[in-house]
């Protein structure tokens, strides 16, 4: 299993994904559930797309098809279901202003809905004033965003207080990302930074259960 998960990292990293869907096909047959692909294998390819991410190694294309490969295989393994019971929660994903890498968002996405709660997604490149709006619009519980670039700290410290002068205190912001996970909550400005995209599910997991924030 060690090795086909190998194989499945290299195979995301390169792009691959054909190749990366044939060897997570392989990996189910053997039993092997998608927890232990996602965290064997995917959450290894996005660390090593992470280093990656330097002035002098980025590659837009490469970063792309990767990011093409990460998202087919998470459809493989959590497929969108229309007939999941009642969300949960209503939880809004956002990249923000000056960010364009959605990989990240796209694959909390996917386990959000896995998961149970509804996802409002304003895409990459959101303005705050739009995260606020559809966190009011839909009765959120929490913001989810997802910050691969350094530029977008200052968006993200001004979430909160835009929050609450839209009379939304109460809303969770979650951050994550390359760039975001190397801050700690209070320097953001958040109620919380995970290192992986199950970090912010067991988060809201944990939030909803306690009582708050039930859709």
């Amino acid at each position: 299993m060690a090795s086909n998960l190998g194989a499945l990292v290299l195979a995301l990293t390169e792009g691959e994904r054909d190749k990366s869907l044939a060897i997570v096909d392989g990996l189910v047959a053997e039993g092997v559930s998608p927890l232990d692909i996602v965290t064997g294998g995917i959450e290894r390819a996005m660390a090593a797309l992470d280093r990656k991410c330097t002035a002098e190694q980025f590659n837009l294309l490469e970063i792309m098809l990767a990011g093409r490969a990460v998202v087919a295989v998470i459809h493989r393994l959590f497929p969108e279901d229309t007939s999941l019971p009642a969300p949960r929660a209503v939880v809004v994903a956002a990249v923000l202003e000056g960010d364009i890498h959605d990989i990240g968002k796209s694959i909390l996405k996917i386990l959000l809905g896995g998961s149970r709660f509804r996802v409002v997604d304003c895409g990459k490149d959101a303005t705050v004033a739009n995260v606020v709006r559809a966190a009011a619009q839909s009765g959120a519980a929490a913001v989810c965003v997802s910050g691969l670039i350094s530029s977008v700290i200052p968006q993200v410290r001004t979430l909160k207080p835009a929050l609450a002068a839209a009379g939304l205190s109460a809303v969770r912001v979650l951050a994550g990302g390359a760039a975001l996970k190397q801050c700690n909550a209070a320097d953001l400005d958040v109620d919380f930074v995970g290192q992986t995209a199950f970090d912010a599910i067991a988060y809201l997991n944990s939030m909803v259960e306690s009582g708050y924030g039930r859709a």
